[in-house]
């Protein structure tokens, strides 16, 4: 597969669209949906987060993601997954990369939420929609509907914003690219309120700009995170306390 010459460019105009688009579906079934069926039957909303955030809001994404490929030509195609969606090995300098990104979104996250906790007080971490009450014996069940909602996490956000959108935004917009593939991933948490937002800043533009210096998707999972972290972030829902920011 020759990907500089099959891949297409995806301008401002077209990823705002993407990117606007996923944040309004966040949006409704954040403030709306998810809120509305916990009300109705009386049971957590976390666990209607895990539901709805993996089957109405990651599942689409990756739905997308298949439509953009199949429209670009390449779907099916030997070598789509390694170089076009450049989820391959890392080598050393990927590594490293990741290393630096992991201690840099860290130590910028720390001071950002202590910043935060200065100008307006404490506030709380997590969105409403991801309240949680303490995780107590006969409740390890929602460790089962955790599960897929982090597998559709994990996949939904990394194949389509890192996998089939960055490389074409990077076409378009060369050098960047990562700069505005940052804000429009903002653009998609914005249901997660401002206060949330801001410390987040650091993890979303280090990780965009980790893998656009890299040319490989595989480090997006892991700047800000330490190893394993899209489980402990999971887990974070289930009142385990952690040190690193609320899920993306």
């Amino acid at each position: 597969m020759n990907t500089k010459d099959q891949i297409k460019k995806l301008g401002i105009s077209g990823s705002l669209v993407i990117f606007v688009g996923a944040g309004i579906l966040m949006h409704l079934q954040t403030k709306f949906v998810i809120p509305w069926l916990s009300r109705v039957t009386g049971m957590e909303i976390i666990i209607f987060w895990f539901v709805i955030g993996g089957l109405g809001i990651f599942l689409p994404l990756i739905l997308l993601g298949m439509f953009l490929l199949k429209r670009e030509g390449v779907w099916g195609e030997p070598g789509l997954w390694r170089e076009r969606l450049r989820f391959r090995r890392m080598g050393r300098d990927e590594w490293v990369w990741s290393v630096v990104g992991v201690v840099a979104v860290s130590l910028l996250s720390g001071l950002v939420l202590k910043g935060m906790v200065l100008l307006v007080g404490q506030f709380d971490h997590s969105p409403p929609f991801m309240a949680f009450e303490p995780l107590e014996k006969g409740r390890y069940w929602l460790l089962l509907v955790w599960l897929p909602y982090w597998i559709l996490n994990i996949f939904g956000e990394e194949f389509l914003w890192r996998g089939v959108m960055l490389p074409r935004q990077e076409a378009a917009l060369g050098k960047y690219a990562w700069l505005f593939h940052g804000s429009g991933w903002g653009l998609f948490h914005i249901a997660f309120g401002w206060q949330l937002l801001v410390t987040l800043l650091p993890l979303i533009f280090i990780q965009s700009f980790v893998v656009h210096q890299t040319r490989t998707s595989c480090p997006g999972s892991l700047p800000g995170r330490p190893p394993n972290a899209r489980l402990i972030i999971g887990i974070r829902f289930l009142s385990i306390q952690i040190l690193v920011p609320p899920p993306l």
